[in-house]
């Protein structure tokens, strides 16, 4: 989450681990790395990290976003032609809403000149083959809650986070006390449920506003 985002965005699209991918065009390969990162220096640093390990390559062009409204975009040609290779690998990133998110392409030169249309299909065709290869999620801002009720009603809370498809993590002492987090839009209706459910006897507390991953 970038620091000067100070409103909150519902959901976004982020990668939840590293991906890589390849294509071919005239003998010339193209390796593309993707990764999440969350700062201008942890992607300055992953694009330096891709140049140390493939320094024998013609070019490590590359392209990042940051922020949950992708607030923040950075390209780099590393000597191919102005527009060609960083530009549309961050069309890719842009297009597919994603949001934290690096990219760098690894060009080993084949001998043949590919043209501005191919050069631009290839390293955006790069990037979209890694994406193929990485999981990707949604960052929901969300809140966390903690609901206390009696053994009485324990089998129909776990019917209702059933139904709703939450996960709830329950701790048992003299009451049971479920902690769960929920969408921040659907807070205010679970606790009504939650109310009716238990006849007005459930304790709930809200614990804190965060952001939570949402596997696609």
């Amino acid at each position: 989450m970038a620091m000067w985002e100070e409103e909150k965005v519902e959901e976004y699209r982020v990668l939840l681990g590293e991906g890589q991918g390849e294509i071919e065009e005239k003998k010339s390969r193209f390796i593309c790395t993707v990764r999440p990162v969350h700062s201008e220096k942890e992607a300055a640093d992953f694009i330096e990290e891709i140049k140390k390990k493939y320094w024998d390559a013609r070019h490590n062009c590359s392209a990042f976003v940051l922020g949950s409204r992708q607030e923040l975009t950075r390209c780099s040609d590393d000597g191919e032609p102005g527009g060609t290779a960083g530009r549309p690998m961050l069309e890719v990133l842009l297009g597919e809403g994603l949001c934290d998110v690096a990219a760098v392409v690894t060009r080993y030169f084949g001998g043949t000149l590919l043209g501005t249309g191919g050069l631009v299909r290839a390293y955006s065709g790069a990037v979209k083959e890694a994406l193929k290869k990485a999981e990707t999620g949604m960052m929901r801002y969300g809140v966390k809650l903690r609901i206390g009720t009696d053994y009485n009603s324990v089998g129909k809370m776990q019917h209702l986070f059933g139904k709703r498809g939450i996960q709830a993590e329950a701790l048992y002492g003299e009451a049971v006390k479920f902690t769960l987090t929920v969408p921040a839009g659907g807070a205010e209706v679970l606790k009504k449920e939650v109310t009716e459910t238990t006849n007005g006897k459930a304790v709930i507390e809200e614990l804190d506003k965060i952001y939570f991953i949402d596997r696609e």
